[in-house]
């Protein structure tokens, strides 16, 4: 599929003036000014004084009061949290923290096989009969109106600590945190749930007047969390991730420590959480086996750290065969069975893994570049998760679609469902007319181009300079760069023709580079071709010879 090359345009003047004021390459300056990074000195070096107050929050005050009176009465407390990443570092931060103020408190988290997300009625019974008094939500529970309601129906009350876009009306919980709020004046409304739940320790920190260490060692954890969850990496989330990722290098958590040896990443940075942690994590969710996760963190034992993490990769293991069946299952319904020139993808099918569709249902949309919606049938119920492409609002295809739904949720650019088994035929009609009202067959991928490079600019100074813009990660993205008429030096396949490894020639230098998961294109260049190339810049080490590698995101011929 052909993508859009597009190109920032550059203000050289205030290039070359960040440059020389914070004596930094012009390379990083040019990202910089791309990126519309204001507090320079912020951006790149970030530290434990720019965390905001946490008692700007909504309702922050009322949370607080009402744990401290919890921790002084010795009130039992359970802490209810998602089943993905986000929610377990959730949980494990506010759990450790309250047991080491002397409130030891439980915690449920929902099967995302048996119960879905969030608050249910069964749940809040099962834990009032236990009798519990007070039930904090992480990660979760801004939609729960009617469940909030129940518990206080039950002699319970709630505390609600979430990220996600609330309804037009709040549950009528005792304090509802939640920076996504209409009234919120917080000034980072983009946090993930375990960073609201962070706030949440550092605001009681603060009234307990605790020592700052006695909230920060929670940041390799709180950094996991955030990072997986792909909200914007930047403003406080930049400031946990950043710090957080230090942390994590000299973790004492016998979990992280397993997890990071399980990964065989040999640097600590974003990609080691986002592709390397997380999906492990995130498979004990999927596969129906949550608390695993939730018991890695929590262990004090290396012994059984190592013996959970063994389970969570065979989960994952598990989860990528499950995925890859039905993503070849997918792609043959596509090619042999659906419409060449339809504008939206949405499949059925009655074996399909409804923990793992979401997966299969992104990776078709960047396939196809189109919207998808991929559904599993348990008897006359379906279960269904879409991603959407950029400019193409999938919640709000749903929503003129919701009279053949029984429920659905997300955001523009994600969504879950469920309906009929007897209305998946017209759902999937009228959803197809909805794409094509918004011509989604002129919807082109555009790639940002930060700048185009020549040889002065691949010194390894320049390079290596860019890596103060880590971690990398949803608003602050790698920056790319465009070179033009490389000669190919050379050009091979690896991994049974799964990559693309390359050399190419700048009038005499030679410079390397690699493709992953662009394999196909050794079949459709050849030696001495002259190619544009979109990449990343790297710096790669090869008997002890540090040189400049170009990471590709996309090949052209030069014309």
């Amino acid at each position: 599929m052909n993508k859009k090359w597009e190109l920032y345009c550059h203000d050289e003047s205030k290039i070359k003036e960040i440059s020389e004021k914070y004596h930094i390459p012009e390379l990083l300056a040019t990202v910089l000014v791309n990126r519309g990074i204001e507090d320079i000195n912020l951006f790149l070096n970030p530290t434990r004084n720019d965390f905001h107050d946490p008692n700007l929050m909504p309702d922050m005050k009322q949370a607080v009061d009402r744990i401290i009176k919890a921790i002084d009465n010795q009130e039992k407390t359970i802490i209810y949290g998602d089943y993905d990443v986000d929610g377990i570092t959730s949980i494990t931060v506010l759990k450790k923290f309250l047991k080491e103020r002397g409130l030891d408190v439980g915690y449920y988290i929902p099967n995302r096989l048996d119960e879905g997300y969030g608050l249910n009625k069964d749940a809040i019974k099962s834990i009032a009969e236990e009798g519990y008094k007070l039930i904090i939500t992480v990660d979760c529970g801004i939609s729960g109106t009617e469940e909030v309601d129940y518990a206080y129906s039950l002699g319970m009350e709630v505390i609600i600590t979430d990220h996600h876009e609330p309804l037009d009306v709040l549950p009528n919980a005792l304090a509802v945190v939640d920076c996504k709020r209409k009234d919120n004046k917080y000034q980072c409304n983009c946090l993930a749930g375990v960073g609201v739940a962070f706030k949440l320790v550092q605001a009681l920190s603060i009234k307990l007047e605790l020592d700052e260490k006695d909230y920060l060692k929670y940041l390799d954890i709180v950094c996991i969390g955030t990072i997986s969850d792909i909200v914007p990496l930047i403003d406080e989330n930049r400031v946990i991730a950043k710090l957080g990722l230090k942390l994590i290098e000299q973790t004492k958590n016998p979990g992280i420590k397993a997890l990071l040896n399980a990964t065989g990443y040999k640097e600590i940075n974003s990609n080691t959480i986002s592709f390397g942690m997380a999906p492990r994590i995130n498979a004990c969710g999927r596969m129906g086996h949550e608390i695993d996760a939730l018991d890695l963190f929590l262990t004090d034992n290396i012994v059984q750290a190592n013996d959970i993490t063994s389970k969570l990769n065979d989960y994952n293991k598990q989860r990528q065969e499950i995925e890859k069946r039905i993503f070849d299952e997918a792609i043959h319904k596509i090619e042999n069975e659906e419409p060449k020139d339809c504008n939206a993808i949405i499949l059925g099918a009655e074996n399909w893994h409804h923990g793992v569709i979401g997966i299969v249902s992104s990776k078709i949309t960047e396939l196809y570049y189109k919207p998808s919606i991929l559904v599993c049938f348990e008897g006359e119920d379906g279960k269904g998760s879409g991603r959407s492409i950029q400019g193409f609002d999938l919640h709000g295809a749903l929503c003129n679609t919701s009279e053949y739904l029984e429920k659905y949720g997300g955001h523009e650019m994600a969504v879950g469902l469920s309906l009929k088994k007897k209305n998946f035929k017209i759902f999937k009609q009228k959803f197809e007319e909805e794409a094509k009202a918004a011509n989604i067959e002129k919807f082109v991928p555009v790639i940002n181009v930060d700048k185009e490079v020549t040889l002065k600019d691949l010194s390894i100074e320049q390079v290596n300079s860019l890596k103060l813009l880590e971690p990398f990660g949803e608003a602050n993205k790698n920056p790319i760069f465009l070179y033009k008429n490389l000669k190919i030096d050379s050009i091979r396949a690896l991994s049974e023709g799964k990559h693309l490894k390359l050399t190419l020639k700048d009038g005499s230098t030679i410079i390397n580079a690699i493709g992953f998961n662009m394999g196909k294109y050794s079949e459709e260049y050849l030696i001495g071709d002259k190619i544009d190339v979109l990449g990343y810049l790297e710096t790669n080490m090869f008997n002890g010879i540090e040189s400049v590698q170009i990471n590709i995101k996309d090949i052209r011929k030069s014309y």
